[in-house]
């Protein structure tokens, strides 16, 4: 990898680690094996390839200790080396994905999400584009496993359909795919989580904030994030509103 570009370097980032993990689902592991393997595996990779060729850059990982020295630094990669470990561990499943996003000098600038098992990267260094709504309920993405309490009080309240699906990253993703309109969480989330599929997102033309409409600040000294709302700008008042008024619910 000889580009100095981050976009072009996040994507190549994401998809060789993504490259690394199928490898790794091939092996023979199965359950709690197969998840530490992956997140092992996609963490040298990508640790490895950020010292080559951003050795000056500082770097918060889920599965690295911490280095609180990153918060003065101008530049942070903040990496999720596998989001949806569960769906990683059971094959075929493809709502799993990397994540790589870059924060410089006090917002995220670059950033790429890999759905290695999809055969997709979706970055800013070719934005998606997200179609024009067509008629029909509003589709919310949610988690199929642990999904908000307050997401189907906000369902029955507006109509919509409920999407579930794996990781926080595919779940974003499902917005610029145009597979969803909407995707709020408020059930817990790190930086790491969200940081590329926001930057990613952003650069499809999608409103992204915390749950209750409020901006997203990253690269602070606690990483926790908790909630997240990312979605079509026409839906963005009302679901935000919904959050502030049901607070207490989730």
């Amino acid at each position: 990898m000889t580009s100095t570009n981050d976009h072009e370097l996040a994507v190549w980032l994401a998809e060789q680690a993504g490259a690394e993990l199928l490898e790794v689902r091939q092996g023979g592991l199965e359950g709690k094996e197969l998840k530490d393997a992956g997140d092992q595996a996609s963490q040298a990779v990508l640790a490895r390839l950020l010292a080559e060729h951003r050795p000056d850059d500082a770097v918060l990982s889920e599965e690295a200790a911490d280095d609180s020295a990153r918060v003065d630094a101008g530049r942070v990669w903040i990496i999720d080396p596998l989001d949806g470990t569960r769906e990683f561990s059971e094959p075929p499943r493809d709502d799993w994905a990397v994540h790589v996003a870059l924060w410089e000098d006090g917002d995220l600038v670059a950033g790429a999400v890999a759905q290695p098992a999809l055969g997709e990267t979706f970055s800013t260094a070719a934005p998606a584009s997200v179609p024009p709504r067509t008629d029909g309920p509003m589709r919310i993405a949610v988690s199929r496993s642990r999904p908000p309490a307050f997401v189907n009080a906000l369902a029955d309240q507006v109509g919509a359909e409920l999407v579930p699906m794996g990781s926080a990253g595919v779940k974003v993703m499902s917005v610029v795919r145009d597979l969803a309109d909407v995707y709020v969480h408020a059930g817990g989330q790190y930086e790491w989580d969200s940081a590329a599929p926001v930057v990613v997102a952003r650069s499809a033309g999608l409103f992204t904030s915390r749950a209750d409409g409020s901006p997203l600040v990253y690269n602070r000294t606690n990483p926790w994030l908790p909630d997240l709302l990312v979605c079509r700008h026409e839906y963005a008042d009302e679901v935000a509103s919904f959050v502030r008024e049901h607070a207490d619910e989730s």
